[in-house]
């Protein structure tokens, strides 16, 4: 599976579900760190803890909600909880529990949510979580990161540990390309910078980032050089990072897989009106459901794809 990568040499690797799986199983060499699963564990790769420490695994069965509340009561007794699920059923069916017993008391859960975005593919619209990063960021004091590869995924894994204070995690269930070969250093808060560009600014995560480098390159062919940020932390945000590039470069460019509403671009696009406001455009899933279907074409159905990046590019630079 390619996502349509073709100008950028980049090895396809493990899913991001799957790098959280091996690095949680790590993490549990900290007795404190427990799982919390809603009958998933072979899909979310939480089993890969549980092999190795079954009695601080939990199923708590399809229940996504009461998944919520046992996490928030081991989280007030010292233990750092992990509660894997579905994004779509983690977010949407316990948004009212996350809401009371994580975010409003600023409980120390880490919630990740895998099968993310439509990349999920035939296994449709019900499944495929659009609104889940909006979701994240309307609680207070939710810290939300979308890694864009396995390396990355397994960082923000021992980052999310690591880091006080409720948490949320994205990732996909496809293999996808390898962005960070050597390992990213990847710090909560703080964007990477993969390509350096003072024409255009390509702003993204997830799968999208690896489509940006290849956008970049098909720009750089044409004379264009685009900075490429990997904003991997879409809450709390770099604004920083975000004013300089609006300064320096003629105009950004958001690209997430994810509405059109509330997530990555909704963010960016904040962040900067106080900041720099400047000229940007958006690519996403748009103010619509998917339909079921093969990865790759329904991430081309919906505009997710290098091309859609680069004609975005464009318009913004010729606007």
């Amino acid at each position: 599976m390619t996502f349509g990568i073709t100008r950028v040499d980049l090895e396809v690797g493990d899913s991001t579900r799957a790098a959280f799986g091996e690095a949680l199983a790590a993490a549990g060499a900290d007795e404190r760190v427990v799982v919390v699963d809603g009958d998933v564990n072979n899909s979310t790769y939480t089993n890969k803890f549980k092999a190795k420490y079954p009695e601080r695994f939990f199923n708590a069965g399809i229940a996504e909600s009461n998944l919520v509340g046992i996490a928030a009561g081991l989280a007030a007794s010292g233990k750092i909880p992990v509660v894997a699920s579905f994004s779509t059923f983690l977010l949407s069916n316990a948004f009212d529990q996350i809401r009371m017993s994580v975010a409003f008391p600023n409980q120390n859960v880490k919630l990740v949510g895998t099968h993310a975005g439509i990349s999920i593919g035939e296994d449709g619209p019900s499944q495929m979580a659009i609104e889940d990063v909006a979701q994240a960021c309307a609680f207070p004091g939710m810290t939300v990161i979308v890694p864009a590869d396995a390396p990355s995924a397994q960082a923000a894994t021992q980052a999310m540990i690591e880091r006080e204070g409720p948490t949320f995690l994205r990732c996909g269930r496809p293999n996808v390309p390898v962005v960070y070969p050597n390992g990213p250093e990847l710090h909560v808060g703080r964007a990477n910078t993969l390509r350096e560009g003072d024409d255009i600014t390509l702003v993204a995560n997830g799968i999208m980032v690896a489509m940006a480098l290849d956008a970049a390159q098909a720009l750089a062919d044409d004379g264009i050089e685009a900075r490429v940020l990997d904003f991997h932390t879409v809450k709390p945000i770099d604004s920083e990072t975000l004013e300089q590039a609006a300064v320096e470069t003629k105009g950004i460019v958001v690209a997430e897989e994810h509405m059109a509403y509330g997530g990555l671009g909704a963010t960016v696009a904040m962040a900067l009106a106080e900041r720099h406001p400047t000229k940007m455009a958006f690519v996403n899933v748009g103010d619509t459901y998917a339909t079921s279907g093969k990865p790759d074409e329904i991430l081309a159905q919906y505009g997710l794809t290098p091309d859609a990046i680069l004609d975005a590019a464009r318009r913004t630079l010729k606007g």
